[in-house]
């Protein structure tokens, strides 16, 4: 089986086990080739953990499921120094915390205090923890999914914007459509009844993800397609450059890392179509989930209830298409 094939199954399975949520099953996909940390949010029972579970269930890998809460500290997710007794003599020894698996959900990050963030923040920046002066190195498959409620503010913690830009995409997940939530009642129905299949599918092994990866890196980007993702920054930076009301909208445009995240997840769109090379449609196809975390929307936007999205939709208008 040739690494194409094999993530083509991949995305065929997490799709049979995540009905009506094609979106965020594909989102999911190119954040693990493109190596990149991803913010999933939405509101509670849209299938955000089940998500991140079956792609754990599906690959060779060790999946660990992080719970934050207000009272979570550091040690409780990068491991701690503890003291054991060896012939006699008494000795430290580094117990590894649940960070160090291949598959990390880090279930409602906005409720974990500013120092367990700090330490996620290394873990997912610098793939290592530092634990009493000492640097652990995180597995070469490594992927954070945090997740979070939008609704719920009280015992939070919002993200600060710099650690919301470590995260590759932010992707919004949203209610199934009428016939998808039948498909679901049946599936949870069918697995509640044992009628769930016993037999144990070969697994995905973490070699085909780097030989996925190692393709992707061969994906060609023509020069057109880099100018039409650095316009497309650059409007968000500059906007007053393209149209009054969009500068009126935007406070903060993206940084770098959005340069950087349109090249990577443009490429792993590409190569998922079956392409050896980019096209301005791949850039626009991500564009929404690599800038929605990164643009600081004006107080005037606010008050007009002007998303993120929204912003993001008009940059598209004003930015011309590459012909």
């Amino acid at each position: 089986m040739t690494p194409y094939e094999s993530i083509k199954l991949l995305q065929q399975k997490m799709n049979a086990s995540i009905i009506g949520q094609e979106n965020i099953v594909e989102r999911l996909i190119i954040g693990l080739l493109a190596n990149g940390n991803l913010l999933v949010e939405g509101l509670p029972g849209l299938a955000k953990t089940r998500a991140v579970r079956a792609m754990a269930d599906t690959i060779e890998s060790k999946f660990s499921r992080i719970q934050f809460t207000p009272d979570l500290l550091p040690s409780d997710v990068t491991g701690s120094e503890n003291m054991y007794e060896e012939g006699g003599e008494y000795k430290f020894r580094f117990e590894e915390g649940p960070i160090f698996g291949n598959i990390i959900l880090a279930d409602e990050i906005n409720r974990a205090p500013a120092k367990v963030q700090a330490a996620m923040l290394e873990a997912m920046e610098e793939r290592q923890v530092t634990v009493a002066g000492k640097t652990h190195k995180m597995p070469k498959l490594f992927i954070v999914m945090a997740t979070q409620n939008p609704v719920e503010q009280e015992g939070t913690y919002p993200l600060p914007e710099a650690q919301k830009d470590r995260f590759l995409m932010h992707v919004n997940i949203t209610y199934p459509d009428a016939a998808s939530e039948i498909e679901v009642i049946r599936l949870v129905r069918g697995e509640k009844s044992g009628k769930k299949e016993e037999a144990e599918e070969e697994k995905i092994t973490q070699e085909m993800i780097f030989a996925a990866r190692d393709e992707i890196a061969a994906v060609k980007s023509t020069e057109v397609v880099e100018q039409y993702i650095v316009d497309l920054v650059f409007a968000t930076r500059y906007p007053e450059k393209y149209d009054e009301k969009l500068a009126s909208y935007i406070d903060i445009g993206v940084s770098p890392r959005a340069s950087l995240g349109l090249d990577q997840c443009s490429r792993v769109y590409a190569w998922l179509q079956g392409r050896d090379y980019t096209t301005p449609e791949d850039v626009r196809a991500v564009l929404h989930d690599v800038f929605r975390h990164r643009i600081t929307a004006s107080y005037e936007a606010q008050s007009e209830r002007i998303s993120n999205d929204d912003i993001i939709d008009t940059v598209l208008g004003l930015v011309a298409l590459p012909a």
